[in-house]
């Protein structure tokens, strides 16, 4: 029995240097049933370079939704929003903030570079999926799902 293709699986960056993080985040996302099609990666230099698709990324797919760790070799993850939100192309991009602390005036910092939630590690599952469900929306005009 064939699908007929309405739109696309929404494309997600996970940037996380954590084993155990990844392995939740991902779990979670294939648990939730949202469609997807998911890039992992652990160093924060090759996410900007993935995110401006350069080098060897030139022809990686744009993402829906990044979940971004802040603290990552090579390129901090407040950078590599920072750099995402000063450029037209990316400015709208979806990302959620994953940490292992979040304080008031963290939340502050971020909430000026629009960020569309944090999740304070480790990861509530039952918040993690709620928020990806609510994100849903956010891209839902141009995701690209098969019919059942």
């Amino acid at each position: 029995m064939f699908q007929t293709a309405i739109g696309r699986p929404m494309e997600i960056l996970l940037v996380e240097d954590s084993l155990v993080a990844a392995k939740f985040a991902i779990g979670a996302l294939n648990r939730s049933g949202i469609k997807h099609r998911l890039t992992w990666m652990t160093d924060g230099l090759d996410a900007y370079h993935f995110l401006f698709q350069e080098q060897r990324f030139a022809l990686a797919p744009r993402p829906d939704l990044v979940l971004l760790d802040l603290n990552l070799p090579q390129m901090s993850g407040k950078e590599i929003l920072e750099r995402v939100r000063g450029v037209d192309h990316l400015r709208n991009l979806a990302v959620v903030i994953m940490t292992g602390e979040m304080g008031q005036e963290g939340a502050q910092q971020f909430s000026s570079l629009n960020v569309q939630g944090y999740l304070v590690k480790p990861v509530d599952m039952q918040r993690f999926v709620e928020l990806v469900e609510e994100l849903k929306e956010y891209w839902q005009a141009e995701m690209i799902l098969p019919t059942d």
